[in-house]
């Protein structure tokens, strides 16, 4: 399954990270020289909650900054307890 927020839509990203070299001119060098760059992935914090959705619970793939604004509401906690016989 894929690593998408099924609200948002944020999925994983690609990018690259720099390797630099050198001191910079504001500290008295003459600059930063870039030796590297390298691929990277940026993946978004994606979590699988069980959520209410019209008033059913369904298991979402939802992104973490979705979970702390309140975007989704989570089931209420189980009151049933067993007979004791």
């Amino acid at each position: 399954m894929p690593r998408v927020c099924q609200f948002s839509g944020k999925k994983t990203k690609s990018g690259r990270t720099y390797t630099t070299r050198g001191l910079a001119k504001s500290k008295g060098g003459v600059g930063l020289k870039t030796t590297g760059k390298t691929l990277r992935r940026f993946k978004p914090n994606i979590q699988r909650v069980r959520a209410v959705i019209d008033g059913r619970v369904v298991r979402v793939k939802v992104a973490a900054k979705y979970l702390r604004r309140g975007v989704i509401q989570k089931p209420t906690k189980r009151t049933w307890k067993p007979s004791d016989e």
